[in-house]
Parts: C-alpha cells; sequence; structure tokens
C-alpha cells in the first residue's frame, strides 16, 4: 500500500535492466566526430523503422523539434503550428527566440487535426509584400496530447503532406509518441512517418530510454539538423552510452505499448463508474485519460481532488484548465489502475480539508 501509482506522465519510465546492462556494454566513440558506433547503429535503425533516409540522436524532443523548424524556416520566416500542440504550448518559443522564427497558431479540432482551410489561409500571404513572414513548415502532432492522446489518421496526414507541398512549405511531424499512434491506428510507423519531410520521436516517455529522442527525414535535412544541434549545444561525445539504451526501446518496448493501451481502457472503465467525474473524451485511443471533476457534485475543485489522491499515493496532474490528465506507463501495472480507481473513489467520498 506504500507503493505510489505514478501516472502524471510517461515521462517518469525508468530504463529497464537490460537498457542499464546495454549501456555499461556499449561500443562508444566520439560522436561530435560521428565515430561513436552504437549511435550510427541507433541513427540506422530509426531511419529504417520510420522509412526515412537519415536520422540523428537529440538530447530532448523538445530539441529535435526545434532543429526541425530550424532546418525548414529561415529567420523571420513562419512555422504554422496548433494552438495546443506541444511545440507551441510546451517548448518555450524556441524557434522565435533562437531562430527568429514566427509561429502562427491554428486553433486545434477537438479530434487534434488542424482544419486545413485555416492552414491554407495562413499560407496564403502576398510574397511580394514585404510586410509579411513567408510561410516556411507545417507542424503536426500525433498523437495530439492536449486533445487526448488521440492519434490523426493516415489520410488526414497524406492531405495535409499534399497541401504543404502544393503551398511549396516543409511538413514536420512532432511524433513524439508515434509508436503509440500506430498501435492505436492498427498501422507500422512509418505509414504514418511517410508523407513528413522531418519526423521527431521519444526513445523515452513509454519506450522507457532514460533519455533521447530522434530526428529522422531526408538526409540532407538531417545534415542540417545536425549542425544546428551542434549550435544548439546539443552535440555530444560517448552518446553510445544512450543510444544503447534507445536500441532496447526500440527493440524490446515498441510492443509492449499495447498494455498501457490496455491499462488507460481499465483506467478510464473504472472513473466512469464514479459519480463526480467525467471523461473527456471518452474512450482513450492511447495511453491517456483525461477526466474533470465535478465541484458541485462533489466538493472538489481539481485542485483539491489532485492533492488529496498524491497524499493517498496516486499522482495525477492538470493538463488544460480544470481537466485532469493520467498517463499509463511501463511502470504502472493493472492493479496500480485499480489502487488508483480506489483511492479517487474514497477522495471523492471525503470533504476536502478546509481551505483547498
Amino acid at each position: 500500500m506504500n507503493r505510489v501509482v505514478e501516472l502524471r506522465s510517461d515521462t517518469f519510465t525508468l530504463p529497464t535492466p537490460r537498457m542499464l546492462h546495454a549501456a555499461a556494454e556499449a561500443r562508444l566513440g566520439d560522436d561530435v566526430y560521428g565515430e561513436d558506433p552504437t549511435v550510427a547503429e541507433l541513427e540506422e535503425l530509426s531511419a529504417k523503422l520510420l522509412g526515412k533516409e537519415a536520422a540523428c540522436l537529440m538530447p530532448s524532443g523538445t530539441m529535435a523539434n526545434l532543429a526541425a523548424l530550424l532546418t525548414h524556416s529561415p529567420r523571420g520566416g513562419k512555422a504554422i503550428v496548433g494552438a495546443e500542440s506541444d511545440i507551441y504550448v510546451y517548448e518555450a518559443g524556441g524557434a522565435a527566440v533562437l531562430g527568429g522564427v514566427v509561429y502562427e497558431p491554428i486553433p486545434t479540432a477537438a479530434d487534434g487535426t488542424l482544419p486545413l482551410d485555416a492552414v491554407v489561409e495562413a499560407c496564403e500571404v502576398d510574397s511580394d509584400d514585404p510586410q509579411f513572414a513567408l510561410p516556411a513548415v507545417l507542424s503536426i502532432e500525433t498523437p495530439q496530447n492536449r486533445r487526448g492522446g488521440i492519434p490523426l489518421p493516415p489520410a488526414y496526414l497524406a492531405e495535409a503532406a499534399a497541401l504543404a507541398r502544393a503551398q511549396g512549405i516543409a511538413l514536420h511531424l512532432d511524433g513524439a509518441r508515434i509508436f503509440n499512434a500506430a498501435l492505436a491506428l492498427g498501422v507500422p510507423a512509418a505509414e504514418l512517418a511517410a508523407h513528413a519531410d522531418t519526423v521527431q520521436f521519444c526513445l523515452s516517455k513509454g519506450l522507457s530510454a532514460p533519455i533521447g529522442s530522434m530526428l529522422v527525414g531526408d538526409a540532407r535535412s538531417i545534415g542540417t539538423a545536425r549542425r544546428i544541434r551542434k549550435m544548439l549545444g546539443g552535440g555530444m561525445r560517448q552518446a553510445g552510452m544512450v543510444a544503447a539504451c534507445g536500441i532496447i526501446a526500440l527493440t524490446e518496448m515498441v510492443d509492449r505499448l499495447a498494455d498501457d493501451h490496455a491499462h488507460a481502457a481499465r483506467l478510464a472503465a473504472g472513473l466512469a463508474e464514479l459519480p463526480g467525474l467525467r471523461l473527456d473524451p471518452e474512450p482513450p485511443r492511447t495511453n491517456m485519460v483525461f477526466f474533470s471533476v465535478d465541484p458541485e457534485a462533489t466538493g472538489h475543485t481539481t485542485a483539491s481532488l489532485i492533492e488529496a489522491a498524491h497524499e493517498r499515493g496516486v499522482r495525477v496532474a492538470e493538463l488544460g484548465r480544470d481537466r485532469i490528465r493520467a498517463v499509463t506507463h511501463s511502470g504502472v501495472t493493472a492493479d496500480d489502475v485499480d489502487r488508483a480507481v480506489a483511492v479517487l473513489a474514497e477522495v471523492l467520498s471525503t470533504a476536502p480539508a478546509a481551505g483547498r
């Protein structure tokens, strides 16, 4: 009963024993010189899995997304992004601060897509008028985090890519959890990546590596991104220790994501039975469950519910105003899910302490 059920994010995953062993035994070299054999192996594997020419190991998904935007857009160019996208909301405006790239946010639809007519409108500026920032790149996110972990259909991605080509701009896919999206849709990850010029995906999160993300794409774009990585301070030396964990993540941890999806469905089913909670959206498509609490019915605010659950060893977090997210991952078992439901039921049956 003392075990903490960590549901705030799948970024809390820990490396597996196989990863730690692989890191200790990895063949190493200086990756800035392009001489780390384990990094080279990981990059080749990543490019192959996503159907791309080349790949570059990045310290984080934020740096990978930033490098992609700076690769595709000159200073003063425009990146068209979702108003609910991680790139726009959670990555500190990096492309604007460090690359002089203008963000134009497009309202994100309930299904996680960006309305393509709005994308067209953002692209249709007078290129002869020096007042306007010229569009350079469209960024799309799948699965869409703030819309409930919803995977975007391959047909939509193909349509978005065709639009980008017609407008003469690049398409970047923020696929931090692309293997979750592929699993939910029943298609290979390469099918989701096929139409994008560059794709970012995380080795951490559900794949459980301790650090690292991959940027994949055509050889020229990845070559430019590698130079930008160095400029941003992301060049690493004996990075094979990190890469060895990434190889295990891609060869041993992808299929087990199905367990996370099953646990999320189990959690959602349990929460749906608790009076005063509402799933939003329902049911979960990947490993994320979003729900809200009715203060009038329960006496709890979002903050008081989160705090009371935390005190009882179940950790969830607010993501979006008055919206709670619970994320399943390799550190969460079916028993943990059942305990989380029981704890939240107990919390809801107890009035919050004064002042909460």
